[in-house]
């Protein structure tokens, strides 16, 4: 019987957005940071920065790639990453 390597299906990418006070993210891979004012979490489509007030990561499913943010979202951005390292590499250029 030959090895075969089984690789997980890319997760899909869905945005929600609940009146600018509830986000939903599906094809979460890592969060970059979070603080009240900013959360940075690279994505199967990118690197992604949703800014607002009050931003709070109320869930994070690791396996699943679930990602659920609250507080009033202002602006949501993404941005191509790839190539650039990660942020001590970014940091310390």
């Amino acid at each position: 019987m030959a090895y075969e390597e089984s690789k997980a299906a890319p997760q899909p990418h869905r945005l929600t957005l609940d009146d600018r006070r509830k986000l939903w993210v599906t094809g979460v891979q890592e969060v970059e940071s979070f603080d009240e004012d900013e959360v940075a979490v690279h994505t199967v489509k990118g690197l992604m920065v949703v800014r607002g007030e009050g931003l709070k990561v109320e869930k994070l499913e690791k396996t699943s790639g679930e990602l659920t943010v609250s507080g009033l979202v202002q602006s949501m951005e993404y941005s191509d990453t790839e190539g650039r390292g990660g942020f001590w590499s970014r940091l310390l250029k």
